[in-house]
């Protein structure tokens, strides 16, 4: 199960240009921004020819070297094809149209908060599944946007000329509000999103032009059961037996949106040794950091991630003991938590590598000496490596209170974080576009209106508990003497404060809080909401604390990424590919299995071992649906397989096509060595873990019955 999607993928934090990770809509957990990152390993620039590694960007894609390789050059008319057959879903995934009826297919746990959020009580979709016969049946949800990427336009040189010889804060300021000229000027309406995107660590801006749909209807579903077979144990395993799949549809002014470019379908699926691309969003890599910055990951951000969630993993599952209906509101968050630790701890463990520090500090060591080799080079990029310690302790004095706070880790709670968007975007509203905060300028105000208004169910026994455990923990991480800790707290019980706020509060309701989103800031100001009123409370504490880590570390952060980005380009060009930004990326790659404790892993596995796998108790508990088609299903059906495709979090949902771009795969996960495919690659082991074609296929004909999916799907061959 990919990190991105269970919602605690390496993520933009609001404003798409500051890694984070985020949980859910109560808050997030962030990385530093995008700050000071260099090539890696300039020994492996001429590896690209060979090597499979790279998350390439569509506007830069190596066509000659897959050409040397495999004989095959993607064409610019193909390429296109891909793009815009591609999806982004905007809560973390990837996904594709596989119609030309707006049929999006992706992965069962990207879709899960609108499965989850679709259940009730008496009708669980997450755990029994769910299908639409016939369109009417087809059920909105209500937290999903799908975008499609329709036009990319480098914008490096406006950037360029708006922070021109000003100094750290002032260009800061200065390149924001460019950004928010450049998205105000893109988009022309609600269908239509547009974001200025960070490459090479500011060495170049792209405009990314999308088009939006808001109205994504769930369409079908298989059983979590099926869905995640094997549960934590299995999770970033191989073999592997899971149908991580759910089909969702796009609507335009309310009827199924016509889908001009889709990918069509190869029943016979992905064969051993066949050459396979992988379309999708890859969340964020640390590929380019300095050793300054991964030691800094290492020693600080990844301990601290990792004690987090292994106590709030064991918050959610004491809530889960006091019954069946607490456990179904709590599963995907839980799921989410359990799938991220695992994650942070891969990645911490190839950061705890002596080889692997030592292979980045030869790296760096060489693109340093070929710095200091030229005197232009040296005098203009010279002094990056101290600056960049200098600014790295900044970061250190003051990343707790800015992300305990302001990315709302130790004020984690669904309904405070609805107050705080209603609070601010009511302050913001009144100020010119490019003075606003990045996540309130006019290009966001559909997303922003989308989350205000949702009729997800708010669960307020949970978000009591999720409340609770936030503010204790910002009390012991900022301590009780901190002066904005006592201000938020005052001589209360984080138990206290939680309870009277969501127990009193009318936010949960989507119709109040669309009165005040339509009724601004007269109506914030004047309401009596507790919730709203501790926002207002809290919000200029935030804001200050934000406003400290912008000028005293993002500043210089921006600086000195933009400045790094021109040396790489003045050593190698363009020849490599920019670190992930949850923007549309393609890689290449074969199906073939790896070496592990000199035995060979075969890269697929088959119906008969799921069968085999079945033990009747969770995890590995078929669902009665898959017990009762045992006799019907071709047991020698391939089920999942791997690839050498470079992927990360954020290509959940991700189609794998084959050179005619037919959907042979979907990519679900990666195997237990891509959790350090974070900071780097090995072609060896790293692997990419996908559902096959056929396996959807031989699913939905003999286990689902689903004739209406299968004839959309088959029809558009």
């Amino acid at each position: 199960m990919d990190i991105t999607a269970r919602g605690m993928a390496a993520l933009f934090c609001r404003n798409n240009r500051q890694h984070a990770l985020r949980l859910t809509d109560a808050g997030e957990f962030c990385y530093p921004p995008s700050m000071l990152r260099f090539l890696i390993c300039i020994l492996s620039i001429a590896g690209y020819t060979a090597a499979e590694e790279g998350m390439w960007t569509f506007n830069n894609f190596p066509r000659q070297a897959v050409e040397r390789k495999y004989g095959f050059s993607p064409s610019p008319q193909w390429l296109d094809r891909v793009r815009l057959s591609s999806v982004r879903l905007a809560q973390g995934c990837s996904a594709s149209f596989v119609s030309p009826n707006g049929l999006i297919m992706t992965n069962h746990h990207c879709a899960a908060s609108c499965i989850q959020a679709l259940s009730t009580r008496e009708q669980d979709y997450l755990s029994a599944g769910f299908q639409a016969k016939g369109r009417e049946q087809e059920i909105r949800c209500p937290n999903l946007e799908a975008n499609q990427l329709s036009e990319i336009t480098d914008v490096t040189s406006r950037i360029a000329a708006s922070v021109k010889g000003l100094t750290d804060q002032a260009a800061n300021d200065a390149r924001k509000a460019e950004i928010a000229r450049i998205e105000k000027a893109c988009t022309s309406g609600d269908d239509v999103r547009c974001e200025v995107v960070t490459l090479y660590s500011g060495g170049e801006y792209n405009l990314y032009k999308y088009r939006r749909y808001q109205d994504v209807r769930l369409v079908f579903a298989p059983e979590m059961g099926i869905a995640f077979f094997g549960g934590d144990p299995d999770n970033f395993m191989f073999p592997r037996y899971n149908l991580d799949m759910t089909f969702l549809r796009a609507y335009a002014s309310g009827k199924p949106a016509p889908t001009d470019h889709y990918f069509t379908w190869s029943r016979a699926g992905a064969k051993e040794g066949e050459l396979t691309f992988v379309t999708g969003h890859p969340g964020s890599t640390d590929r380019q950091h300095t050793v300054a910055m991964l030691e800094f990951e290492r020693d600080v951000i990844l301990p601290d991630m990792l004690l987090y969630l292994a106590e709030y993993r064991g918050y959610l599952t004491q809530f889960q003991t006091r019954g069946t209906e607490q456990k179904r509101i709590s599963q995907d968050e839980l799921l989410s938590v359990e799938n991220s630790l695992k994650a942070f701890r891969g990645q911490h463990g190839a950061l705890l590598s002596t080889a692997f520090f030592n292979q980045k500090r030869l790296a760096e060591s060489e693109f340093q000496r070929k710095i200091m080799a030229d005197a232009k080079l040296k005098s203009e990029y010279g002094s990056l490596w101290s600056d960049i310690e200098k600014v790295t302790g900044k970061q250190r004095q003051h990343r707790t209170p800015y992300i305990h706070i302001e990315r709302q880790r130790g004020l984690r709670s669904r309904l405070y974080s609805q107050a705080l968007r209603l609070v601010r975007m009511a302050e913001e509203a009144g100020k010119p576009n490019e003075k606003r905060l990045e996540e309130y300028a006019e290009a966001r105000i559909p997303e922003l209106r989308q989350a205000v208004l949702s009729p997800a169910p708010v669960y307020k026994e949970f978000d009591i508990e999720m409340f609770t455990f936030a503010l204790t923990r910002l009390r012991e991480a900022l301590g009780p003497d901190d002066a904005a800790v006592k201000q938020i707290l005052g001589k209360r019980s984080p138990r206290e404060i939680a309870t009277e706020l969501i127990g009193e509060t009318k936010l949960a309701d989507p119709a109040v809080r669309k009165a005040l989103f339509e009724g601004g800031k007269r109506a914030v100001d004047a309401s009596t909401d507790s919730m709203i009123l501790f926002a207002k409370k809290v919000d200029p504490i935030a804001r200050q604390i934000r406003k400290r880590y912008e000028d005293e570390f993002e500043s210089p952060d921006k600086r000195l990424g933009e400045k790094l980005g021109q040396a790489v380009f003045a050593a190698l060009g363009k020849s490599v590919y920019p670190d992930a930004t949850f923007t549309l990326r393609l890689s290449f790659g074969t199906v073939k299995g790896w070496e592990e404790s000199g035995r060979r892993i075969s890269p697929f596995t088959i119906f008969g071992g799921l069968y085999e796998r079945h033990t009747g108790s969770d995890p590995f508990a078929l669902p009665k649906s898959w017990l009762d088609a045992r006799d019907k299903v071709d047991l020698q059906t391939p089920m999942n397989f791997v690839t050498t495709n470079d992927i990360i979090g954020g290509n959940s949902g991700s189609p794998m096509i084959d050179r005619e771009a037919r959907i042979v795969g979907l990519i679900f996960d990666g195997n237990i060595h891509s959790l350090g495919g974070n900071y780097g690659f090995d072609e060896t082991v790293n692997r990419a873990v996908a559902v096959h074609s056929s396996a959807m296929l031989e699913a939905l004909e003999k286990v689902y019955r689903a004739a209406d999916l299968l004839g959309e799907l088959r029809g558009a061959n």
